[in-house]
């Protein structure tokens, strides 16, 4: 159980990265090859999706990435 809730905290943490990574990158008119389908469906969406990701990446590395059971 304890390699899963680890497993989760560090991947809410490449969440988060992506979407901070990409919303850096979008104010110079870049993005990320993975994170390129987010402005697909306008700009506002795309906004939203990014957030989403930091805030759901955050969230998930907040309750599981600093679990220690020592």
């Amino acid at each position: 159980m304890e390699e899963i809730k680890s497993k989760l905290g560090k991947g809410g943490l490449v969440l988060a990265a992506m979407g901070i990574l990409s919303a850096v990158l979008s104010i110079f008119n870049y993005n990320l090859r993975l994170l390129a389908w987010i402005d697909i469906w306008g700009n506002a969406i795309g906004w939203i999706i990014r957030i989403l990701l930091i805030l759901g990446g955050g969230a998930l590395f907040f309750f599981y990435g600093s679990y220690n059971d020592e």
